[in-house]
């Protein structure tokens, strides 16, 4: 008996021994402190992931603030290079962040990009009474004469509502975007108001921030930056079915450390999947104001690719990084 005792504990330890990494709890690391965006990535998407089944174990959230999320990417690459249990929130930040080098030296290629979910769509806006009426109204006339026409955004020169606005451009052909009259200001509310009240005559931001302003009959949207147009919002065109080929909205999502396996990778991918699939996950971007806008796997990675060196390259054009 006690023999046999003895072999079952030693069944069960080695058993323990060779059963894959998934059983024990994963990480998200949210790269800020509790509360925003990159928490509620977290807390969100964990809770889902294990509520549906995706998960065995409840996800623990480590918050870790600092540098812009640098503190966290740097974390992930130095010492968590090949863990598969841990998965980090990121957003449209993250890969801005990365293609202007604001992480010391630290390279977007340094990780994985497994998947985005939700967004918030960014959008271009005119007062109510404007003269612009279609996207191609507005990028005509700023064609003709780029300083006729002020834009303001939340973000500084270089952030990701100045870069919105000339993607739209150069689709158009026009190249010498330094020409474009840019006014950075402290947050949405603010660019918005400026618009709203004849200070610009554009404003480029998201459309959590103008939400308020749309249902008041202040502005009107010329255009939102998604593959297909918002629920909810569905009389606002794109700007692809305008002609521009530009997406670009603050999403959100989870990179995972670059020396995991393609196997690992995947199935991260396919929880992500599972998530984004889920009633649990329409009621959570219900509640807080994201669009659906799912990528996962290669599909985000290749998305993410492009969108760090367009962005690189525009950063470089408007003086932003050498």
């Amino acid at each position: 008996m006690k023999n046999r005792l003895i072999q079952t504990l030693c069944a069960g330890a080695m058993l323990a021994a060779t059963l894959p990494s998934t059983v024990s709890a994963a990480e998200c690391i949210a790269p800020a402190n509790p509360g925003g965006g990159w928490d509620f990535t977290c807390r969100q998407i964990g809770k889902i992931m294990f509520d549906i089944g995706a998960v065995d174990k409840p996800i623990q959230v480590t918050n870790m603030a600092g540098a812009g999320g640098g503190l966290a990417y740097g974390h992930v690459v130095n010492e968590r290079a090949d863990d598969a249990d841990l998965i980090v929130a990121a957003s449209s930040a993250t890969s801005t962040r990365l293609a202007q080098n604001a992480y010391a030296g630290m390279t977007a290629d340094q990780v994985r990009f497994v998947g985005a979910i939700g967004a918030d769509p960014g959008v271009v806006v005119v007062a109510a009474d404007s003269p612009f009426e279609s996207l191609g109204d507005l990028v005509e006339a700023m064609k003709a004469d780029p300083a006729s026409v002020a834009i303001a955004g939340g973000s500084a020169v270089g952030g990701f509502d100045h870069l919105k606005p000339l993607m739209i451009l150069q689709r158009a052909g026009f190249t010498d975007i330094t020409k474009v009259k840019y006014i950075g200001v402290d947050g949405g509310a603010d660019a918005i108001t400026q618009t709203v009240g004849g200070f610009t005559q554009v404003m480029s931001g998201d459309m959590s921030e103008v939400v308020g302003f749309l249902k008041a009959g202040d502005i009107k949207v010329l255009a939102v930056l998604t593959e297909d147009r918002v629920p909810g919002f569905d009389d606002i065109p794109t700007a692809k079915e305008q002609g521009f080929d530009v997406v670009a909205v603050n999403w959100r999502g989870l990179y995972v450390p670059k020396g995991i396996s393609d196997d690992q990778f995947a199935s991260w991918a396919d929880k992500l999947q599972q998530v984004a699939d889920s009633d649990e996950w329409k009621q959570a971007m219900a509640d807080n104001g994201l669009a659906p806008f799912t990528k996962v796997g290669d599909d985000f990675q290749n998305y993410v690719n492009g969108l760090v060196a367009e962005i690189n390259q525009m950063s470089k054009d408007i003086g932003v990084i050498q």
